[in-house]
């Protein structure tokens, strides 16, 4: 019988616990660690439609990336029905299904967020370039104009569309952050790279950082990348298990409208 607590620990001992940030809120959130699991819904967030995905198709367990109770900033005061993130916990803990989430740790991990991204958008020679592990940098096997390489992007990561700002720079040395690194654009930077593929960048990010080409791909698609490798992952390991990707959470939620000509 495989329990909740032994897939938390496979999964630890991949992306380990240490290397969360101490903010974050990482492993076995919701449910019974010694409860027998079946089958598998992973998906990179759990939202209500993820829950009732995972009741219809009679999951044990969700496996997601970003935590469901977060953090300093949102922390869990109650738990009502009446309130969105209340009602989904209520409705986990009712069907008996449990939830495991792999964040910051995931990020660091070797063979991770990072890495798979990095790996995802074509480079090679893929290196940390910052103390927390989370950011990678590496190499394109040929230099490419900054246009050709957004299209790229979008190409390798289903972007609906991105962001970027063109510091006149072609594309050779590349940092990716999967998610909102844009704390580590000085550091992208200071490892000499042409150019910074995240997400969720402001506007002052854009505006005083020109001597680097920006690429904001959304929150999504630089980290909606790990999915399949968590489930091939655990295919591999509990091959007795059922393991299913979400659908009802598969896409970037974020639209874009671009001006034409009048």
């Amino acid at each position: 019988m495989v329990t909740v607590h032994d897939i938390e620990q496979y999964l630890f001992s991949w992306a380990p616990q240490e290397l969360a940030a101490d903010w974050d809120n990482v492993g076995h959130l919701v449910g019974d660690a010694e409860a027998e699991v079946r089958k598998i819904l992973v998906s990179l967030d759990i939202t209500e439609n993820v829950v009732e995905e995972a009741i219809s198709s009679g999951c044990d367990l969700i496996i997601s990336h970003h935590p469901v109770m977060n953090c300093t900033w949102h922390k869990v005061q109650n738990i009502r029905s009446d309130r969105p993130q209340g009602r989904m916990l209520m409705n986990m803990v009712r069907h008996g299904i449990s939830a495991i989430c792999m964040h910051t740790n995931l990020d660091a991990a070797e063979g991770g967020v990072n890495d798979v991204l990095a790996e995802k958008l074509g480079l090679t020679d893929i290196k940390c370039f910052n103390d927390e592990k989370i950011g990678r940098f590496g190499l394109l096997k040929c230099e490419m104009p900054l246009v050709d390489f957004t299209h790229s992007v979008i190409k390798c990561l289903s972007c609906n569309g991105l962001r970027y700002t063109d510091a006149g720079k072609s594309v050779h040395r590349v940092a990716v952050g999967g998610g909102a690194c844009g704390d580590y654009i000085s550091q992208a930077i200071a490892m000499g790279c042409d150019t910074f593929v995240t997400s969720d960048l402001s506007y002052h990010q854009f505006l005083d950082h020109r001597e680097i080409n920006l690429i904001d791909a959304g929150h999504f698609p630089t980290e909606n990348v790990i999915c399949p490798v968590i489930i091939q992952r655990l295919k591999d390991v509990f091959a007795q298990l059922t393991i299913l990707p979400s659908t009802a959470h598969d896409r970037e939620v974020i639209q874009y409208c671009i001006k034409g000509e009048e």
